[in-house]
């Protein structure tokens, strides 16, 4: 028995099911339930809310989840191998777990969840930034999802929270930060996997902002900052000059010098680049 259910403990369920993590999957199982549940904590308070959940693999974080108290847990799995054990989780939890046995960048979850809307996922390693991405950059805002509590890579992490300066500043930092507030709430070394990755792992928390933390458009945004760091050795006079001639202008009217480079400029600055280019000033 398991000390959060009376469910099997993890080790017996993948042996049972024959779950072996499978690198092309991305899948690093978490198989302590005590830090899953941990992690399921970290999202807040899960008792009148949906959770939406990616990649459960044997379903040690969706247990830790339906027993934190989540009205409702919607798990998205790619691996058809998981289905008989998240199958038995779902006995045990009725009517409080829906499985979908697929692909999550293809599929609207929106359709099976109620509102509030929270994300909790130990995310597979190769999907896990472009689903972080596109729940930032939906076509609306306030989004359908009120936090994020997402498991990635350190690396990834410390770039979702850097600060400018840094060398993990960079895109991934400015969209994150302009439009929720993001903390990294807990790390975990490669020991605590199965089978243990090369690097270490950290937890981050996302809690949506009401509105962007400072006026741009984010189209216009997206672009000033992707020509910014995809040449971020260079001055900003340089590696701007793909947006039109009068770049400089634009760059001392929002209150940066010319000779800086990306990493220097804070969102705040970035966002009044936007607002200039844009000629919305």
């Amino acid at each position: 028995m398991s000390s959060i259910d009376d469910l099997p403990p993890l080790r017996d369920v993948i042996a049972t099911h024959g779950i072996a993590a499978k690198k092309a999957l991305g899948q690093n199982f978490l198989l302590d339930l005590n830090l899953t549940a941990k992690i399921a904590r970290l999202a807040g308070d899960l008792s009148g809310a949906d959770v939406l959940e990616v990649g459960p693999g044997p379903g040690g974080l969706t247990r830790g989840l339906l027993a934190e108290g989540a009205r409702k847990v919607l798990a998205i799995e790619k691996d058809p191998r998981c289905m008989a054990a998240l199958a038995e989780i779902s006995a045990r939890y009725p009517g409080q777990l829906e499985v979908i046995n697929g692909d999550a960048l293809e599929i609207d979850p929106l359709a099976h969840l109620t509102a509030p809307i929270k994300i909790a996922a130990n995310l597979p390693y190769n999907v896990g930034t472009e689903l972080l991405v596109r729940w930032l950059t939906p076509k609306d805002w306030p989004p359908f999802w009120d936090s994020l509590t997402l498991m990635f890579q350190r690396e990834v992490a410390q770039r979702i929270v850097a600060q400018p300066g840094t060398k993990a500043y960079g895109r991934l930092a400015l969209l994150a930060q302009w439009r929720a507030d993001p903390r990294i709430v807990l790390d975990l070394p490669p020991e605590a996997f199965s089978p243990p990755p090369k690097v270490s792992s950290a937890v981050v928390h996302l809690t949506a902002l009401p509105a962007p933390r400072f006026p741009a458009d984010p189209a216009v945004l997206n672009k000033v900052v992707a020509a910014g760091f995809n040449q971020r050795r260079k001055m900003l006079r340089s590696a701007l000059k793909s947006l039109g001639p009068d770049i400089e202008d634009h760059l001392v009217a929002a209150g940066i010098k010319p000779t800086e480079r990306a990493e220097q400029v804070p969102l705040e600055g970035f966002c009044a680049l936007a607002r200039s280019v844009a000629g919305t000033t």
